[in-house]
């Protein structure tokens, strides 16, 4: 299947749109003021070691601190090969210590990044691996001998007192002993640069920094089936372009400017696809439909028949309607970047040829997916249970923030019940404080509410506590806003 590649280049932000078959499959997105941190590397200090936890907290100059924990400290692994314990990491780290770190997880909701001490750096047909010896090929290339033929290009290309280990990535299949010495090159200095950074500037310094979002398409995105890479802006096209000269030569061809008058997203439908996706509910051709519920600890994504009301029988609907939704989840979460744990309800089904069916369906149309993805069986309840790689924020929290009205609940208190609980309010108030009037504030629901169906409740509460009260709209209050004025 062809795939084109549509990049959107402001001097705020920069955006990224995969296009299948005409329909938006991912969507990336990178602020100029919130760019990522992910494959970054610092000068990290320790600010606190918790052995209970086996991790610390690490200053990286940011606004929270980072997280290390033990399995991700390359000198706590153990290295002769046998399957021990790692080391306590209060044997390793000590509070002010100084260390380089790299971020292998951006800050997500109230947690700050996650670190590691293993340093990896991606380069265009290879990851430079520093601190470990081992040479690896990408489980995309699958025949053995295309495997150890591979390795040994590699070795003989690399110098004679390399000491860090490498993983081939399926670029470099093709490529040329030139372009594969090239890339090694350009590793070993960055890594120079870094371990010279590392011992000459001070603590929670940014030593290396990936590439941007635009960069990183060119060097991680494409691949065979990418037809073209449209770039909507001269200047950038023009950086890409030389960017692309040096390090992904392949891609030059492919690359092209888009000069048309509509703006490029409104050309390919990416805009109303990005409005969708932030919506709750997704529907299916058939007319049934999925509904996405982005909690904190997970995801949970339910399919319903709708008004689907085709195939020969009950069964066969349920079975038409699951199938066509299995393919539109695996979309979903490329699209909204979904990850952690993912529950699917899908609408019940007794005959496990279907179930089977179904969950086949759903881990091929998985297979695409360059996130790291785990789909266990359907459970008694019914529901399929999965997990999906986290590493960036989804694309409801990076363009969105909680409704300032419900605080992300997804509701409000009715009017009725803000009524009362100012009637409670003005109760419990009279019995403290001796006022002349009492006046509330609040919205214009909840005043014309006072007014009409509960102005009884109102008066009666007034002659008990023997005081006047009066009302005034505020405009600028939401419905479950008030105050009770004592005047």
């Amino acid at each position: 299947m062809n795939e084109d590649i549509l990049i959107n280049i402001t001097p705020q932000e920069t955006r990224v749109a995969l296009i299948v078959q005409g329909a938006v499959q991912e969507l990336h997105i990178e602020r100029t003021l919130t760019r990522g941190l992910a494959g970054n590397v610092y000068s990290g200090k320790v600010v606190r070691v918790l052995p209970g936890m086996q991790s610390a907290f690490i200053d990286i100059g940011l606004e929270r601190a980072a997280f290390l924990h033990v399995a991700d400290i390359w000198e706590a692994r153990p290295h002769d090969g046998q399957n021990t314990a790692p080391t306590p990491i209060e044997k390793i780290l000590f509070d002010g210590q100084v260390l380089t770190v790299q971020v292998i997880k951006d800050p997500i909701g109230t947690k700050g990044a996650r670190l590691s001490t293993q340093i990896s750096i991606a380069g265009r047909m290879l990851v430079y691996l520093p601190q470990d010896s081992h040479i690896g090929i990408s489980q995309k290339i699958e025949k053995e001998a295309d495997r150890e033929a591979l390795r040994a290009r590699l070795q003989g290309l690399l110098p004679a007192d390399e000491k860090g280990g490498y993983i081939v990535r399926t670029q470099a299949e093709d490529a040329t002993d030139s372009d594969i010495g090239a890339d090694v090159e350009y590793l070993r200095k960055t890594w120079a640069a870094i371990t010279n950074g590392a011992r000459t500037k001070p603590a929670t310094t940014l030593l290396h920094q990936d590439l941007s979002l635009a960069q990183r398409v060119l060097r991680d995105f494409v691949h065979e089936e990418t037809a073209t890479i449209q770039v909507d802006s001269r200047e950038n096209y023009i950086a890409l372009s030389a960017f692309a000269q040096t390090y992904t030569p392949s891609v030059l061809p492919r690359l092209q400017h888009y000069t048309g008058e509509r703006p490029l997203f409104d050309l390919y439908g990416v805009e109303e696809e990005i409005l969708r996706a932030l919506g709750r509910r997704v529907d299916l051709k058939s007319g049934g439909y999925l509904i996405v519920d982005q909690t904190e600890a997970m995801t949970t994504i339910d399919v319903n028949t709708g008004g689907f009301v085709g195939g020969r029988n009950f069964a066969d609907t349920i079975f038409k309607t699951n199938l066509e939704a299995a393919h539109a989840i695996a979309r979903q979460l490329r699209l909204r970047n979904l990850g952690g744990i993912i529950i699917l309800d899908f609408i019940d089904m007794e005959n496990n040829e279907h179930r089977n069916a179904v969950l086949a369906e759903l881990k091929k149309t998985l297979s695409r997916d360059r996130t790291k993805v785990s789909v266990s069986g359907f459970s008694a309840l019914g529901l399929v249970e999965m997990t999906r790689k986290r590493t960036r924020e989804s694309l409801a929290h990076i363009l969105c923030e909680p409704c300032p009205a419900c605080a992300g609940k997804g509701q409000v208190k009715t009017s009725r019940t803000i009524c009362y609980e100012i009637l409670r309010e003005l109760l419990r108030e009279a019995k403290q404080f001796n006022p002349r009037e009492f006046r509330i504030l609040a919205s214009q629901e909840v005043v014309d509410l006072f007014l009409e169906e509960e102005s009884q409740h109102l008066a009666m509460l007034g002659d008990f506590i023997g005081k006047k009260i009066s009302l005034q709209v505020e405009t600028a209050y939401h419905q479950e806003q008030y105050d009770v004025i004592l005047m």
